[in-house]
């Protein structure tokens, strides 16, 4: 029984092991090469380092959450919808939620006002 379960955990370790050697990283800012790469890249890292994106995790809902929330209250400009459809799509699909996944956004109210709107 022991050595089965021990087989069965090797196995799944290689597996996981196999499926990130199979991901490919961009080397300048550390974020997954995948379908809307470049439009998340060309998009997001103008105004916040990619790290910011790479330690978010979030579901569909909570990637547009969190971009309304810089709409809101940081002056990210609107996306066109097919554009923010990409990017939604590369942000949910390569940095889904997890158990250790962050805690949800302050509602704006607990904020402090932005010294920058208008």
């Amino acid at each position: 029984m022991k050595k089965t379960l021990l087989r069965l955990s090797f196995g799944i370790f290689l597996s996981f092991a196999t499926l990130h050697a199979a991901q490919k990283f961009d080397a300048e800012t550390g974020l997954i090469i995948a379908p809307g790469f470049e439009d998340v890249k060309t998009n997001c890292t103008v105004c916040h380092s990619a790290k910011f994106i790479t330690l978010q995790k979030g579901d569909r809902d909570s990637w547009l959450s969190m971009i309304r929330w810089m709409q809101k209250t940081q002056g990210l400009w609107k996306f066109e919808p097919k554009l923010e459809d990409t990017i939604l799509t590369y942000l949910s699909t390569n940095y889904p939620p997890t158990k250790a996944s962050r805690r949800p956004n302050l509602k704006l109210t607990a904020l402090p006002p932005n010294p920058y709107s208008k």
